[in-house]
């Protein structure tokens, strides 16, 4: 059927874009080379949506109108090979999505604090008053966001910001937000693209087709991204940040930076701020916070409601999340840090001993970065997965011990009886969580469970 639209993938990406095919009244299939959960099943049936699942059917995707392609899915899958030999579109679900909406969009990406920044952003454009949605790799699919707002009595909203992975960049063909956010570069996903230049790639399609009339907001003083932005071009109009103050030698561009290590200030015109009003503390948080500042000053947020924004917002679950103190002992939930790089930001925040639980599925994880930081202020490593030996041998000689757990649960519990009174408990696992856990989500709710246990 070449009216027909063939999503390839059953989770939330996938679900979503069959959602926003029914606002559209494009009819489509869902198809999955595995099994969908109960509930998923359930939702797309009631939808009136045809489902296909344990394998793809070649010439259902050869004869389809579009093929919409779920995040997780390589982009040299043999599927998606069939669909464009037969000479079918493939795109990916934010491509998708980004298709259906006249709104402007103010996305966010890069390795590491995407997600704060992408909730920050939406709090202080919603506290200044503007109608803005959140979705994409923050948790809600952008296509079943877009759909969902297509069903409001006001239509959709005026800003979407919109979280986007290298996953879903790199399946995009016009994308092309009005603000682009790009955080940071380091090592990530050497799995899926290959290499660090591949994946650096993939981040920079967030700008690769905007134009003179568009805003990239970069920080400068990213090594990775610095060796990303030499050797890659964007039409653009670029705004940077950094800690320190300008200097002759400053790139032209430079839209915020700290003054000292007490406050920082937005430039054109000036405003400043003291660290101590921000909600989010830590040096990887002022980066953030200074990011989406400026995009929310480019979004006509005043400095009043800047101010407001940047006091009362509450951080993420599972970001740096303070879940309790117990008898004087801190519990922090990191568990959406599933890499070295955000390990290493949870771990420089800490201002108390630390005992620190890490561990799951590495990859290819170098933790020499680490080493400095786990010595000078974690006592004990409690690891958290199914086969710990490299985590052991990397921190063997920079922790006074090493511990080993089989459950999240059980991690805290540990955590709590070797730790002293004015410690902190960090989970920051530096891993993916998919050798005992469901998701990252589960591996923190899990954790918090066993803090509540106390």
């Amino acid at each position: 059927m070449r009216d027909m639209v063939t999503i390839l993938g059953g989770g939330e990406s996938g679900e979503g874009a069959a959602q926003l095919c029914q606002a559209l009244d494009m009819p489509c299939r869902v198809s999955d080379a595995g099994n969908l959960s109960d509930d998923r099943k359930t939702r797309l049936q009631a939808m009136g949506v045809d489902i296909e699942e344990g394998g793809h059917d070649r010439n259902l995707i050869e004869s389809a109108a579009l093929v919409v392609k779920s995040p997780g899915i390589p982009s040299a899958a043999a599927p998606l090979k069939w669909a464009r030999e037969a000479g079918v579109e493939v795109i990916g679900e934010l491509e998708f999505a980004s298709r259906h909406t006249d709104a402007r969009i103010a996305a966010v990406t890069g390795t590491n604090g995407k997600t704060t920044t992408t909730a920050l952003l939406h709090h202080l454009l919603t506290t200044g008053g503007v109608d803005a949605g959140c979705a994409g790799n923050i948790g809600t699919s952008f296509a079943g966001a877009v759909a969902a707002a297509r069903q409001r009595p006001e239509g959709d909203h005026a800003v979407w910001v919109v979280e986007a992975s290298s996953f879903q960049l790199e399946d995009t063909t016009d994308f092309s937000p009005h603000v682009a956010i790009l955080l940071n570069i380091t090592p990530d996903h050497l799995d899926r693209h290959g290499s660090v230049e591949a994946y650096g790639d993939a981040k920079w399609n967030i700008t690769s087709r905007q134009t003179a009339e568009d805003h990239l907001i970069v920080c400068a003083d990213d090594p990775g991204l610095s060796a990303l932005r030499a050797r890659q071009q964007t039409q653009a109009q670029v705004h940077t940040v950094q800690l320190a103050p300008p200097t002759s030698d400053n790139p032209a561009g430079l839209a915020a930076h700290s003054i000292d290590k007490q406050r920082f200030t937005f430039l054109n015109p000036p405003f400043i701020m003291s660290m101590q009003e921000l909600a989010l503390q830590g040096k990887h948080n002022l980066y953030n916070s200074m990011a989406a500042g400026v995009a929310a000053r480019i979004l006509d947020i005043n400095n009043a409601d800047l101010r407001a924004g940047f006091t009362h917002f509450r951080n993420m679950e599972h970001r740096l999340e303070h879940v309790s103190h117990v008898n004087n002992i801190k519990f922090i939930n990191d568990s959406k840090a599933t890499n070295v790089n955000a390990a290493w930001y949870a771990l420089d925040s800490m201002t108390a001993p630390t005992v620190w639980i890490a561990g799951g599925v590495d990859k290819g994880n170098d933790y020499t970065s680490l080493i400095p930081l786990v010595g000078e202020k974690v006592h004990t490593l409690i690891c958290l997965g199914k086969d710990n030996t490299k985590l052991k041998s990397a921190f063997a000689t920079a922790v006074t011990r090493i511990l080993e757990v089989e459950s999240a649960e059980e991690a805290a519990i540990l955590g709590y009886n070797v730790a002293q009174p004015g410690d902190t408990v960090l989970l920051s696992p530096a891993c993916a969580s998919f050798d005992l856990f469901s998701s990252y989500e589960e591996r923190g709710h899990r954790f918090k469970a066993g803090v509540r246990s106390l």
